[in-house]
C-alpha cells in the first residue's frame, strides 16, 4: 500500500485516481473468500483520509458485516478460510509470515522498507511487529544492517535481545559487541535462546522456589514474579548479572529468588514484606549481600534505570 499512499499531518491520505484500485481490492478479495485480508484492508482504508463520504460508508458497512460474521476479528476469518480450504488453521505468526513473504514477493523493496520502520520506530507496535516479519525474510544485507544498527547506537536492552533472536531466526550467525553501560558485551547469535526453556537451568530453578513460596499464599504473584523474570533475563542476558545467576552456587539461587519475590510484592502490594521473604528463603549471611545485590538490579529494570 505505501505505493499508492502519501502522509500529512493528518495521518495517512490516498492519494488521487487509488481508490478505484482499493475498492477492485476489496471486491477481488471478497469474491474469493478472503475475508481476512478483506476486513485487514477495510480496516486500513477506514483508517485513511481522502475518500468522499459514501466510499467510507459503504467500507464501514462491508466491515461491520465482516465483523457480525467474524466476531474474533480478522484472525477468526483467517482461521475460516483454512477449515474451508482443508488445512490447518493459521495462528498469528503463520498468517504473518505468509503475508509478509506474499508482499516480499510483490515488491523488491518490502524488507528495506521494514528494516527502515524497525530503526526509526524500535520501541513502537509497529516497530516490534516489522522486526518480527524480518525473521521471515532471506537476504544477507538485512543480517549486517542489523548488527551495525545494534553495535552502533545504544539501544534499550531488551530491544537488543529482540533484534538478537531477530538475528538467530533468520540464521545469521557470528559475534555482536554491543554497548551496555560504558562496556561492551560480546555475545553469540546462534547462542541468544528464543524460548523460555533455552535459556540456562538456574534460569528455571529461580522461578520454582519462588513458585513453592507463593502457590498458596497468592498465585496471582507468581504470575507476575514470572513475567518480570524472564524480561529481566532477556534485559541482562550476557552481562555480569547474568553470567552470575547462570554460572553461581545453589545457595544464590535462593538469594536471587527472595529478590525476584521481593520486588515482584513490591511492585504488586507495596514494601514492607522484604525480611520476611528474605526469611522465607533462608537468606542469611552472605546470602544476604547477594539479595541485596540482586534486588537492587531488579528493582533498577522494574523502574527502568537499568544500565543501557
Amino acid at each position: 500500500m505505501d505505493h499508492v499512499t502519501k502522509k500529512d499531518k493528518a495521518g495517512v491520505v490516498l492519494l488521487p485516481g487509488t481508490l478505484d484500485h482499493y475498492q477492485e481490492q476489496v471486491t477481488g478479495m471478497l469474491e474469493t473468500e478472503r475475508y481476512g485480508e478483506a476486513m485487514q484492508t477495510l480496516e486500513f482504508l477506514l483508517s485513511c483520509e481522502g475518500q468522499d463520504e459514501r466510499r467510507r460508508q459503504e467500507w464501514s458497512t462491508l466491515l461491520e458485516w465482516l465483523r457480525v460474521a467474524f466476531p474474533g476479528g480478522a484472525g477468526d476469518a483467517y482461521r475460516n478460510e483454512a477449515v474451508l480450504a482443508g488445512e490447518e488453521p493459521e495462528d498469528a505468526s503463520q498468517a504473518l509470515k505468509r503475508r509478509t513473504l506474499e508482499k516480499h514477493r510483490e515488491d523488491a523493496g518490502y524488507a528495506e522498507r521494514l528494516l527502515l520502520r524497525v530503526m526509526q520506530e524500535p520501541m513502537t507496535e509497529r516497530g516490534q511487529i516489522a522486526l518480527e516479519q524480518l525473521s521471515y525474510l532471506e537476504d544477507a544485507d538485512t543480517d549486517a544492517k542489523l548488527a551495525d544498527w545494534m553495535e552502533r547506537e545504544t539501544l534499550h536492552p531488551l530491544l537488543q535481545f529482540r533484534v538478537l533472536q531477530t538475528l538467530r531466526r533468520r540464521g545469521a550467525t557470528g559475534t555482536v559487541r554491543l554497548p551496555r553501560g560504558g562496556i561492551a558485551l560480546e555475545l553469540e547469535i546462534e547462542r541468544t535462546p528464543l524460548e523460555p526453556h533455552e535459556f540456562p537451568l538456574a534460569v528455571a530453578e529461580v522461578l520454582s522456589r519462588v513458585s513453592q513460596q507463593t502457590e498458596n499464599e497468592d498465585p496471582s504473584l507468581f504470575y507476575f514474579a514470572r513475567e518480570l523474570w524472564m524480561q529481566f533475563m532477556m534485559a541482562t542476558y550476557g552481562t555480569t548479572d547474568y553470567e552470575n545467576l547462570t554460572r553461581g552456587a545453589e545457595s544464590e539461587l535462593d538469594a536471587w529468588a527472595a529478590a525476584l519475590h521481593a520486588q515482584a510484592s513490591e511492585t504488586l502490594e507495596g514494601g514492607g514484606q522484604a525480611e520476611r521473604i528474605r526469611d522465607a528463603y533462608g537468606i542469611t549471611g552472605e546470602l544476604r549481600f547477594l539479595c541485596e545485590r540482586a534486588e537492587k538490579s531488579l528493582r533498577a529494570f522494574s523502574r527502568g534505570t537499568l544500565q543501557r
